[in-house]
């Protein structure tokens, strides 16, 4: 289920009326009444995926437009064809993952499993794929088995979220940006050809001129390094609301074990680093004010409890997401529904 570790409260549209399901609930948290929502489909019929979804397509996206994030629970989605019937049935217009920064398998097609980090980390609340020019609009999620204790997915209102970082530190991030700093072919981390899914330095060159990412090559072309700089935050020109949206907390050098962050800068200087974050103008991002960010991220998330066949569906720019660490054979498939932007400080 949806956790707050607070009660759920009836749906209250904003014009009064009811967003009509046939045999399915909706029901929202306490957080806000705009936040994130359950839709649990009752005396549903597996066979009937397709025709279910198409027919309640209009009432989904409507939802989707108001609460940002809707958790689907009863459609028995617990293997990848439904996964992918669901999918095409929403009418998703799926991304390759690229320019990737986490290890991922490809389950079928563009369909991949979630994160594939250690099950005693926890991967820290972030937005698919901001580091980078292009990110998907909608990211979908797929339990096709939970934990057998914690792997709950957190996630956060980006807007909140914003709000809730000090204002001095706000500005000093619209103001310089982030600036992220890789270097692949170390031996640690992720190698280029598989970031950028190709073992031609010609095509990693291409893509790099056309996102705006400087480049380096080094070993004898066996290394390379890469820096580009972002916005930290978006502003939805429709609303004016500002989003958080930026990996700077999870890139930076703070973010690993104090262990590992001492041996790596005992090996490398922080321009070599294998992944790091400092601000667009290069000058480095001070420990005191990444805290602050996290600690605002963990203020604001909501604990999503799997159970098998569960499928969250979550707006990529409004909701961060994360993963809480977990015992037992949790398989997480996940999809990148739409481009949602190129580069810009508004969308």
């Amino acid at each position: 289920m949806l956790n707050t570790k607070d009660e759920v409260i009836a749906v209250q549209p904003e014009n009064g009326s009811s967003f009509l399901f046939a045999s399915a609930s909706v029901i929202p948290l306490r957080d806000r009444l705009d936040g994130p929502i359950i839709v649990e489909a009752e005396r549903f019929d597996p066979a009937e995926l397709q025709e279910w979804i198409g027919a309640h397509r209009l009432q989904i996206n409507q939802l989707m437009d108001r609460h940002r994030a809707i958790l689907f629970r009863g459609l028995s989605l617990d293997s990848v064809d439904r996964f992918q019937t669901f999918l095409q049935a929403l009418g998703a217009d799926l991304m390759d993952y690229s320019e990737r920064s986490t290890p991922r398998s490809v389950v079928h097609g563009r369909v991949y499993t979630s994160t594939e980090y250690p099950k005693s980390d926890e991967i820290p609340m972030h937005n698919e794929n901001s580091y980078s020019h292009v990110w998907p609009r909608r990211v979908v999620f797929c339990c096709l088995e939970p934990a057998s204790q914690g792997g709950e997915t957190p996630i956060a209102d980006s807007r909140a979220i914003f709000d809730g970082i000090p204002i001095d530190i706000r500005e000093a991030f619209l103001k310089k940006q982030v600036m992220y700093v890789r270097n692949f072919g170390r031996g640690i981390d992720l190698s280029w050809q598989e970031a950028f899914q190709t073992n031609d330095p010609g095509q990693v060159e291409a893509y790099c001129q056309a996102s705006g990412i400087a480049f380096e090559w080094f070993d004898g072309g066996t290394g390379l390094h890469t820096e580009q700089i972002r916005a930290a935050a978006l502003r939805y020109v429709p609303t004016g609301e500002w989003v958080w949206f930026n990996q700077a907390h999870l890139f930076h050098i703070s973010s690993l074990p104090p262990a590992l962050r001492v041996a790596l800068c005992d090996l490398f200087s922080p321009r070599c680093l294998p992944r790091n974050a400092c601000y667009g103008d290069g000058t480095a991002i001070e420990d005191a004010v990444l805290d602050e960010i996290r600690h605002a991220y963990r203020k604001k998330r909501v604990y999503i409890e799997w159970k098998r066949g569960d499928a969250l569906l979550l707006d990529n720019l409004f909701y961060a997401h994360g993963r809480m660490p977990f015992t037992g054979q949790r398989k997480i498939i996940v999809a990148m529904d739409t481009v949602g932007g190129r580069d810009t400080s508004t969308v």
